[in-house]
């Protein structure tokens, strides 16, 4: 199966960022992508404005307009979204929030993932304004199982470990990095040992740094780059740079395999 790992630069406005995939999805579909994985918060930039906002569900202009596009290209289609979700008291104040979800749409699919685990580290608390998910999503892509998560999650190998259960042989994982000393080490180690984890490809697709940020400044949640895939067996496949980049990964499931037969740290079916 070949993916396209679109790392892109959002911005506040969620029809301009439309106008970004769409021209991505083309360019992915014609150079035999089966499978295009877009950052987290592609829908609207993290600290761009309240999420809740701009929020659309599964049936909105977003998605449909996506799901659109992923049939008339011929592929499935993985994309950083917010959705309604509830509201909470925190303090005298009360906060609508979002789901911060993965849309999966095309060949046949039309769901979302959404965030289990919320960013609540480094001073930065997102479930104020993020409810976390609670089911683990694995879908079917060109014959591959495809296992999905969302950025804060890669620290969790549980949810790694339990997708790659479910059948799992890739697992995207689209993010919005936050930038600091260090960021970029534990996203590479992070990937690497999720890898390991599990004996599947992982397939890490970040934000494009801001322009204007230098790497390894300290912020909130608003993406490094560096998108990358590794192997099953943690070798760094491919890495992008820091800015807007489509990067193409050809994976191979019986990889997947021969790992496993190697290193069997999953249980025994």
């Amino acid at each position: 199966m070949r993916i396209a790992a679109i790392q892109i630069r959002a911005t506040a406005d969620w029809q301009e960022n439309l106008e970004t995939i769409t021209h991505a999805l083309r360019q992915a579909a014609d150079r035999g992508a089966q499978l295009a994985v877009f950052p987290e918060a592609a829908f609207q930039a993290f600290d761009t404005g309240r999420l809740d906002l701009q929020a659309q569900d599964l049936d909105g202009p977003f998605a449909s307009r996506i799901a659109e596009l992923a049939q008339q290209l011929g592929l499935t289609v993985v994309v950083g979204m917010f959705r309604p979700a509830d509201q909470v008291r925190r303090g005298e104040k009360t906060l609508n929030r979002v789901l911060n979800s993965a849309l999966i749409t095309g060949g046949g699919l039309h769901q979302a993932y959404d965030k289990i685990h919320t960013y609540d580290a480094f001073d930065y608390r997102e479930s104020d304004t993020v409810r976390p998910g609670e089911h683990h999503v694995v879908v079917e892509v060109a014959g591959v199982k495809v296992g999905v998560a969302v950025c804060f999650d890669i620290r969790f190998p549980e949810l790694f470990r339990e997708l790659a259960c479910r059948g799992a042989e890739v697992i995207v994982v689209p993010a919005s990095w936050a930038n600091g000393p260090g960021k970029l080490g534990d996203w590479r180690l992070l990937a690497r040992a999720r890898a390991l984890d599990t004996g599947c490809y992982i397939v890490g697709v970040d934000q494009a740094l801001p322009v204007g940020v230098e790497e390894g400044e300290p912020t909130g949640p608003i993406g490094i780059g560096h998108s990358l895939c590794v192997g099953p067996d943690a070798e760094v496949i491919a890495e992008a740079g820091s800015g807007p980049e489509l990067m193409l990964i050809d994976v191979a499931p019986e990889r997947v395999a021969r790992q496993r037969d190697r290193l069997p740290v999953l249980p025994r079916t």
